[in-house]
């Protein structure tokens, strides 16, 4: 029941957005490949109940809060983006075709979409040069900081690296930026092309994807259920439920 002496629609409202968000979500057609920006991620089976768009434990879908938080990430894209081109940067998103820049390997099972290239600019920066962006967290911000990305943030070091290798921007340092939601701030870093770890994801990629042919599942990352990758994945129930052994 509604309580119309009040003034304060906010949990109203909330849950209204909420369960149109959550729709919304459970409409998209599933991604039926392994994305760049996870190859970097610790759980190689979590990666296989992804790519084999496995049902999520009950109640571990993304909440409406989650999926704002994603959309803020999108516009905070288009917010650097525009930023750097005021700046003088020739930032492109989209390719002669109109299309995200982006690779497919595989045959179509391994996929990337960068952020953009930027193709000219200030002379302190050589081009072209792959562009990546995140909206993060105060603490993430200043882990960024304090080790910068490959130490911090590993997933995002793959995801760039791979971009780099597919996309043929090897050549010039990659340009990451983050914006911290907290406050604005921005951070930015140059990426020298890290051929070790773009081989090692690739490699990575081959060997899920022979799992996933064989039906064989890949160790967990963990042996308790209580490691926090495990604590917070949205396979976690149905990942301990199976067998120790790890063809299943």
């Amino acid at each position: 029941m509604l309580d119309f002496n009040t003034h304060d629609l906010s949990e109203h409202v909330g849950a209204l957005i909420d369960t149109a968000m959550e729709h919304e979500a459970a409409l998209l057609p599933p991604r039926a490949y392994l994305g760049a920006s996870s190859l970097g991620e610790d759980c190689a089976r979590r990666l296989q109940f992804q790519y084999f768009n496995a049902p999520k434990d009950i109640g571990r879908h993304f909440p409406g809060r989650v999926l704002r938080v994603f959309a803020r990430g999108h516009r905070v894209e288009d917010w650097m983006a525009a930023w750097l081109r005021l700046a003088g940067f020739d930032l492109r998103d989209r390719n002669d075709q109109g299309d995200q820049f982006g690779f497919v390997a595989a045959s179509g099972r391994v996929r990337g979409h960068a952020d953009g290239v930027i193709v000219a600019g200030p002379n302190s920066f050589s081009y072209p040069m792959l562009w990546e962006n995140k909206a993060v967290g105060a603490k993430t911000f200043r882990e960024l900081q304090k080790k910068r990305l490959a130490a911090s943030r590993p997933v995002y070091a793959t995801q760039i690296a791979l971009y780099q290798a597919y996309l043929g921007l090897h050549e010039q340092p990659a340009l990451f930026t983050a914006i911290c939601a907290d406050d604005m701030s921005i951070y930015a870093e140059r990426l020298p092309f890290d051929r070790g770890l773009a081989q090692h994801a690739s490699d990575r990629a081959v060997q899920i994807l022979r799992a996933c042919d064989a039906a064989e599942l890949l160790p967990r990352i963990s042996t308790t259920p209580t490691h926090q990758t495990c604590r917070y994945c949205p396979w976690q129930d149905r990942c301990w439920s199976l067998p120790i052994s790890s063809t299943q």
